[in-house]
């Protein structure tokens, strides 16, 4: 007897495009409940692409990331960030949880180095995570590191400029970042099962802490001494 189309529809493994992901075995819990809610899987998708779209650096978007690149298992492998713009904070980076260890900064001479560097890194299946600020986007080159996350099974992350909103994209989840109070506003442009008609209002970790663990250790060095 064939099964009705209605059973197939109702199989765990087929994705309907009217409704969000329920499975977590593919996602890294953000840290932020509000935004976990409106994701695919509770959180940012492994072995997908995410697009993070602002107008202007430094607004909170990597403060966005830490609490979920601090969760990643040491088994994941490394935390590879690609051609950012400075240097990372250690202290930062540090005191958000993240193993330092981990941590793997590659500065491509060019454009076309990045994008071969970022998609390496995708592909390899040795990274937990890829961070990227790769310059001159088009959709093959994007096309091509969406491929890669899928192959390596590897959190992607793309930062790219607000005016990129209207381009197309074949990333999985497409975020538009903008300054809130106390945090980011963070409208969901585009992920499995539909973009969200309201943006969720996000509450950051104070951007001071990793100063004020810097001050402390400092203070305690001088008392050892």
């Amino acid at each position: 007897m064939n099964p009705s189309l209605e059973s197939v529809l109702q199989h765990p493994g087929i994705w309907r495009g009217n409704r969000r992901a329920q499975t977590a075995a593919d996602a890294v819990p953000t840290g932020f409940a509000a935004l976990d809610e409106l994701l695919p899987g509770g959180g940012w998708p492994r072995g997908a692409l995410t697009e993070l779209l602002l107008a202007r650096q430094g607004i909170g978007e990597l403060r966005l990331l830490t609490p979920a690149l601090a969760r990643l298992p040491e088994a994941d492998g490394w935390l590879a960030w690609v051609a950012p713009p400075y240097v990372p904070y250690a202290a930062a980076l540090a005191a958000a949880g993240i193993d330092l260890a981990r941590v793997l900064v590659a500065k491509p001479a060019t454009d076309a180095d990045a994008w071969w560097t970022a998609e390496q890194a995708l592909r390899s299946g040795a990274c937990g995570a890829l961070l990227a600020w790769l310059r001159a986007a088009d959709e093959r080159r994007m096309r091509r590191l969406q491929l890669a996350a899928e192959t390596g099974h590897t959190w992607g992350v793309l930062f790219r400029h607000a005016r990129a909103t209207q381009d197309r994209s074949p990333a999985a989840l497409r975020l538009l970042l903008e300054p809130a109070a106390e945090g980011l506003a963070v409208h969901v442009l585009k992920r499995r099962g539909g973009a969200v008609s309201q943006p969720v209002r996000v509450a950051l970790p104070q951007a001071g802490a990793a100063r004020r663990v810097r001050r402390t250790a400092a203070v305690l060095s001088l008392v050892r001494s």
